[in-house]
């Protein structure tokens, strides 16, 4: 079995293009891909087979962390279908801005609360509802792939790497914690 070079990461996987996956089903997929191409299986094999097992071992892990996560596979697939996203691009919805500076500040207040770690749960939670609700519109609008849901989604996914960074943080901070208490 070897993992073919030039196939997206859906049909390495044998997976249909679409933002909804089986994540037992990636993950089993994975593992027999993994399995038949690991170098171990050709340290007798020539420089070329050596190289090639390498290589695909390499995509094979690239795929899997592109889909097994809601934001990658989003930024994926709108890859696929040929929407950019611009990193570069600050404009945002003002009413999503002052929402991103409220959770900024909660977070930035775990700190000084009376039980810190609950605070942050609280937050973390907060965050957590928010980034769901966006996964819900981002697997409408790639159900609907219509080029309008398809801009909606690239919005969403911006956004989404907001929620995605401020995860980030609360995590730091609960390492934060950790090691004060």
């Amino acid at each position: 079995m070897q993992a073919e070079l030039t196939k997206n990461y859906f049909e390495l996987f044998g997976l249909p293009i679409s933002f909804e996956i089986e994540n037992e089903a990636l993950s089993l997929r994975y593992r027999d891909l993994q399995r038949a191409v690991h170098p171990d299986r050709f340290a007798s094999a020539s420089d070329h087979e050596r190289r090639l097992s390498v290589q695909q071992a390499a995509l094979i892990n690239e795929a899997f962390r592109t889909l097994k996560t809601p934001l990658s596979r989003a930024r994926y697939l709108l890859e696929l279908r040929d929407v950019k996203i611009d990193d570069t691009d600050t404009s945002m919805d003002p009413g999503f801005l002052i929402e991103q500076m409220e959770l900024r500040e909660q977070l930035g207040a775990v700190p000084d609360a009376a039980d810190s770690f609950t605070a942050l749960d609280e937050c973390r939670n907060n965050i957590e509802d928010r980034e769901r609700a966006m996964i819900d519109v981002l697997k409408n609008d790639f159900a609907e792939g219509t080029s309008s849901a398809l801009e909606h989604a690239r919005e969403t996914v911006r956004k989404l790497q907001f929620m995605q960074r401020l995860l980030d943080e609360a995590a730091d901070m609960e390492e934060e914690l950790v090691h004060q208490g």
